[in-house]
């Protein structure tokens, strides 16, 4: 026997022997637009889910005190801070679109193969506008808050 039909032996409720059947490999399928979409949508689940503990942890810094929140602070208004926040926003909006368009298929719509990879590239850009328009909210918001705070040491300083 080849090792890999071994993985393919099973058993019956009965105790007895069966032989399951063998799933396609990958390389039968093309791979498709639909298919990294659902891998990315796994992913970015993953991604979100850790984005999410991260802010927390910031927020334990918020409440444990002023040194603490600072090193956080710093931490996240360096560049890699900024890129993981920027990371995060990402693949938390994807995996929200993503997850709407799991939504309309559970209500058993939109399966024509035509219309699962024009929704994959419209996931795609709806992903990509909302997550620019995030982004652009929180440099302005940033912008303007770093603005604020060298004015009022200006005050103060003087």
């Amino acid at each position: 026997m080849d090792s890999r039909e071994a993985l393919y032996v099973g058993v019956d409720s009965d105790g007895g022997v069966l032989k399951r059947p063998m799933s396609p490999h990958l390389d039968v399928y093309r791979f498709r637009l639909s298919m990294a979409l659902s891998i990315a949508n796994r992913i970015s689940g993953v991604l979100s889910a850790g984005g999410f503990g991260l802010a927390v942890m910031w927020l334990g810094a918020l409440a444990s005190g002023p040194k603490s929140f600072g090193r956080a602070r710093c931490l996240s208004h360096s560049l890699a801070g900024r890129a993981v926040t920027a990371g995060w926003l990402v693949a938390t909006v994807y995996h929200l679109v993503g997850g709407v368009r799991h939504l309309i298929w559970d209500d058993v719509h939109r399966f024509e193969k035509s219309e699962i990879n024009r929704d994959g590239r419209t996931s795609l850009i709806v992903t990509g506008g909302i997550s620019a328009v995030l982004t652009g909210a929180l440099c302005v918001l940033g912008g303007a808050r770093a603005r604020k705070a060298r004015r009022t040491a200006l005050k103060t300083a003087k």
